[in-house]
């Protein structure tokens, strides 16, 4: 354990930050395997739309509270829309 006065401030501050960021990638992974179940279902594709509307946000805000970097959630935000757009071609196409 530290024990100067700054040192036992600054693990303090690192607590902190742990636990928010702890709680922002906890999110992320929750809102990532939403859009995931919701193009396993297949049974709506306004689900999967509407599921990927609420994520990008969820996953944006992480960058910008600087729990992820800037790239990382757009590669993030990217991937799913992907697998969603690949889920309603197959869906137009089988329809």
């Amino acid at each position: 354990m530290a024990n100067h006065k700054s040192a036992l401030k600054r693990n303090r501050q690192s607590q902190g930050r742990r636990e928010r960021n702890r709680v922002n990638r906890t999110r992320v992974k929750t809102v990532v395997k939403a859009v995931a179940a919701a193009i396993e279902t297949e049974k709506s594709t306004e689900n999967a739309q509407a599921t990927l509307q609420a994520a990008i946000p969820v996953i944006a805000r992480t960058a910008v509270k600087g729990t992820f970097h800037k790239r990382t959630a757009a590669r993030k935000i990217s991937r799913l829309t992907k697998r969603v757009n690949k889920f309603l071609q197959g869906t137009v196409s089988a329809a």
